[in-house]
């Protein structure tokens, strides 16, 4: 009858394992040195804010260059492409943050997404809230 000695087999993968364990701790693994910036500078555009409610509300937010709230207002999702071409008048880079309260549907956020692509705005960007 024929049959398959094993031993062999298992004396070499034995062999292996432990070839493996003694130069696994031997190797070092790759540092990538990042660049580090003490301060950021300041955007060149300040960017449009548009916030998507839990109730599905929109509220468009213009800031200036300090942070402070320049205007505030709630606008509904039709009112949205109006909004934006009214700001894109005035500055033909426009940027937009896209913020969303944590109970919002994320199907609301990517229609807000789509409207602005829509709209020919290029610079979209999603806004967070850091962790503490």
């Amino acid at each position: 009858m024929h049959e398959i000695n094993i031993v062999p087999y298992v004396d070499v993968m034995l062999v292996l394992l432990v070839i493996f364990m003694v130069t696994a701790p031997l190797i070092t693994p790759a540092v990538i040195d990042l660049p580090t910036v003490d301060k950021a500078g300041q955007p060149r555009v300040v960017p449009l804010e548009v916030y998507v409610k839990a109730d599905r509300g929109l509220v468009v937010r213009s800031r200036d260059r300090a942070g402070a709230i320049v205007s505030e207002r709630m606008v509904s999702r039709g009112e949205l492409a109006a909004a934006i071409k009214e700001v894109r008048g005035k500055n033909a880079e426009l940027s937009v943050l896209v913020g969303g309260d944590k109970d919002a549907r994320y199907e609301a956020v990517l229609q807000v997404m789509d409207e602005l692509r829509r709209q020919g705005v290029s610079r979209v960007g999603l806004q967070v809230k850091l962790a503490q």
